[in-house]
């Protein structure tokens, strides 16, 4: 029976654009046409500027955040997903934690939940803009321009949260979060590889910007300054031979750790010789604990900019020392070509908080590392046992899925508490080495200099591994229609 928080909702459920279920079996080429338009639509939102704003005078204050939230700044995708991922958390929480009373089986309580999450998703976008405008992030835009901007920002918002919702209702491939991600993700590498222009900027070798032009151009210039040694390792966190090797590497043992996968033996109950087998994988909660810790470090660098920046609101207020024991902050060019700066931590608590980037600030300084790094994994496996825990990824979730699903573990009775107890011996344990994994290789990426940040590295590749797995799924149902239920495709 729906709650009183989901019936608040109806009346503005009923008034909200909508993208209906498909009525008829979408072939994969549709669908796959479906998610290239969806992904141009983005693309080319990402790249309109916003009209009315001058970022070069601005500091962008959500720097650390753009590669979970798949935004760019000073475009209509300023916000990003962000509405989107923050309304699905909150659901998430609150269904998970059982605040909300919600039966996911009834389907109009289904479709309730859903439509309260994306009324609850615009409301996030305009209080976003809003925030975003008063805030300074685009500096002093005056009232009919701010207004210009928020009606902007609150519009692509909706455009975005319902290009999301027709790629998950069926007509395109996977998620618009995923795609969008995915794609903000791969274009910075594909920056880094590929890009003619010239680094600039305090040691700068010269070369191009782009590890493979600049590989080339060493190849073919006679310049005895600049050899292949020259690109191993470049300064001011430039792409680099070492950090495209990184991120190859950590590419291919993610992928290794996505396929390696703990089973447990099942039976039918009451069909003798009807087996099969639960699989859990070794990165049991994936990439999660990463995205929550670095939105929790984010959140902490956004408040400590607002406190401790050079206009910070504690500067006036407090003695130097002890505002920069918090944080001492340096402007920095976010080298894109929307210009303008953002601030990063150089000393204090802040500082440590943030990883070393490239393998010169990870030798400057071992007590980063021995300050950073434990915290880092001891946050991603509390964290990976919070989301377990709310997520329906519990041992006592998954046994109550086992047996609802007529299945019981050979050579046990047949009861929810005995499989319950079998599941704690493993995946406790599981989620203890998934917070350990990923950890590591989140912070060799970033202090290895790989092509984009360590969280978004990892986050691309568990996107790829997913598209990959649904992709093939399509394939196979599109070949052998017989197939689709035992695919959990109806």
């Amino acid at each position: 029976m729906t709650g009183k928080f989901l019936k608040f909702f109806s009346p503005m459920v009923r008034v909200m654009p909508e993208i209906k279920q498909p009525q008829r079996e979408v072939r994969f080429k549709e669908k796959f046409i479906w998610t290239i338009v969806i992904l141009i639509v983005y693309l080319v939102m990402s790249h309109v500027p916003l009209y009315g704003v001058d970022l070069e005078k601005s500091t962008d204050y959500f720097f650390w955040l753009r590669v979970i939230l798949a935004s760019s700044r000073g475009t209509l995708t300023e916000l990003g997903i962000g509405p989107i991922v923050t309304a699905g958390l909150i659901m998430q929480l609150l269904q998970g934690s059982k605040m909300v009373n919600i039966d996911l089986n009834d389907p109009y309580d289904r479709s309730l939940f859903s439509g309260a999450q994306k009324v609850l998703s615009m409301m996030l976008t305009s209080f976003n803009a809003l925030m975003y405008i008063l805030g300074g992030q685009f500096g002093d835009v005056g009232l009919s321009n701010g207004l210009f901007i928020f009606f902007q920002l609150f519009f692509a918002g909706i455009l975005i949260i319902l290009m999301d919702e027709l790629l998950q209702k069926g007509w395109g491939l996977g998620s618009g979060v995923s795609l969008f991600i995915a794609a903000n993700i791969a274009g910075q590498i594909f920056w880094n590889l590929f890009c003619f222009i010239p680094a600039t900027g305090a040691g700068s070798d010269g070369l191009y910007r782009g590890i493979v032009i600049a590989f080339f151009q060493v190849l073919f210039d006679n310049d005895p300054n600049t050899t292949l040694g020259t690109l191993w390792n470049r300064v001011g966190q430039l792409p680099s031979l070492l950090g495209s090797m990184m991120t190859l590497i950590i590419f291919v043992v993610v992928i290794w750790f996505e396929s390696t996968r703990v089973e447990i033996p099942l039976q039918y109950k009451g069909y003798k010789g009807f087996k099969g087998k639960y699989p859990m994988k070794l990165l049991y909660v994936s990439n999660i604990p990463v995205i929550l810790v670095n939105a929790f470090y984010a959140t902490f660098l956004f408040f400590g900019q607002w406190l401790c920046g050079p206009q910070g609101l504690l500067r006036n207020v407090l003695p130097d020392f002890w505002v920069d024991l918090i944080g001492k902050f340096e402007a920095t060019s976010t080298g894109s070509d929307a210009g303008g700066d953002y601030l990063n931590p150089v000393y204090g608590l802040l500082y440590y908080l943030t990883p070393p980037r490239g393998i010169g600030e990870l030798t400057a300084d071992p007590i980063r590392i021995i300050f950073y790094l434990p915290i880092f994994i001891y946050l991603c496996i509390k964290l990976g046992k919070m989301w377990v825990s709310v997520s329906g990824l519990a041992p006592r979730d998954v046994a109550g899925q086992i047996i609802n699903s007529g299945m019981q573990i050979p050579g046990f009775r047949s009861s929810e508490k005995i499989i319950e107890r079998i599941l704690k011996r493993y995946i406790p344990t599981l989620i203890i080495l998934n917070g350990i994994i990923i950890g590591l290789l989140s912070f060799f990426a970033d202090g290895l200099g790989a092509l984009t940040s360590g969280t978004g590295l990892l986050i691309a590749i568990g996107i790829v591994h997913q598209y990959a797995e649904t992709i093939s799924k399509e394939l196979a149902a599109s070949q052998y229609p017989g197939m689709r239920a035992l695919l959990g495709m109806d």
